[in-house]
């Protein structure tokens, strides 16, 4: 999908990764998106479907002991994939309620705890959290430590501001010698230095990537010119642009680079036996329509999947310098 698909796609509501720049407190007002509001409020009278005891029971005892599935969020997310609601403590967007719908199927009390990006990796390591949903990348790397179930396509962005000469960014000569800002830690940084780096083998100016963290600090810098583009998760880039305007697309990658359509999964331990129930919980609810049901809450719809997997192939791996 390029900058003409986008378009249609922020036009059409909104349209990964990783996490991305912190946003700021958001507004009182809803904001409206395509003649739709989105609700910010802590009051989301979430989607909600009933427990498949099959499924249920297959959930690991240890993990089913207290009736709860903690589930890390990152606490530098932005809408509509998961940030505070006006009340700045409530977690809302696509993510948690499509955490709230798998464990709705799971007969288990969602309980969703914030963390930074780093820290999400941590925790699911460690069992503190028994899943994340957190716009996580499949990755191969990640997949020696963890098992994924996937949910959503992991389409990214670049952001410059309406009145930018560039016209397009199509691959790395498009940023030679630009002033570009991308998350740290995040795939989409992993993408851009690899482009850097092949533009300084090939004797073009390198990029001079600069980092924020808030999202609203790099729509400053993009603004002032201190940055020239932004490259970040789609979702994130798209609601920003139909809500707030004065920016566009200039071009959009898998998350899981050229050769293959990047997937977002639920993130959990490998072998904790968590992942099996996490997959077929995530189909259920593909096939009974509560799935399309959120994605379309939140302007997502076309990020929609098929049908869930287990640990398909995911970003390359880096190789070894």
């Amino acid at each position: 999908m390029r900058a003409s698909s986008l378009l249609l796609l922020a036009v059409a509501v909104l349209a990964a990764c990783g996490a991305e720049p912190a946003p700021d407190a958001p507004t009182a007002s809803a904001p409206v998106v395509a003649g739709k509001k989105i609700n910010l409020s802590p009051d989301q009278n979430r989607v909600r479907t009933g427990k498949v005891a099959d499924i249920a029971a297959e959930v690991p005892k240890e993990i089913a002991a207290d009736g709860k599935l903690t589930v890390g969020f990152s606490a530098s997310g932005s809408p509509p994939l998961v940030s505070p609601a006006t009340d700045d403590t409530t977690l809302i967007g696509v993510e948690t309620d499509l955490a709230q719908l798998v464990a709705d199927v799971l007969g288990l009390e969602f309980t969703p705890q914030s963390s930074s990006w780093e820290n999400l990796f941590l925790a699911a390591k460690s069992g503190k959290y028994e899943a994340v949903f957190s716009n996580v990348t499949v990755t191969e790397e990640r997949k020696d430590t963890y098992d994924f179930a996937t949910y959503r396509i992991d389409q990214l962005a670049w952001q410059v501001p309406d009145t930018s000469p560039i016209k397009a960014i199509n691959g790395p000569a498009d940023i030679a010698g630009l002033r570009v800002s991308v998350g740290s830690g995040t795939n989409q940084e992993r993408i851009l230095l690899d482009w850097d780096k092949q533009n300084r083998a090939a004797g073009r100016e390198p990029a001079e990537i600069l980092y924020y963290e808030k999202y609203g600090d790099v729509l400053l810098a993009l603004k002032s010119g201190r940055v020239q583009a932004y490259f970040g998760p789609n979702p994130n880039i798209a609601y920003n642009i139909a809500v707030s305007g004065g920016s566009r697309i200039a071009g959009t990658f898998s998350g899981a680079g050229p050769d293959l359509q990047g997937l977002i999964a639920a993130m959990t331990k490998q072998d904790n036996g968590l992942v099996q129930p996490l997959n077929e919980a995530l189909n259920t609810i593909i096939r009974n329509g509560t799935y399309k049901q959120v994605l379309e809450r939140w302007g997502l719809a076309n990020e929609a999947i098929p049908e869930s997997q287990i640990n398909p192939p995911g970003l390359p791996r880096q190789p070894a310098s």
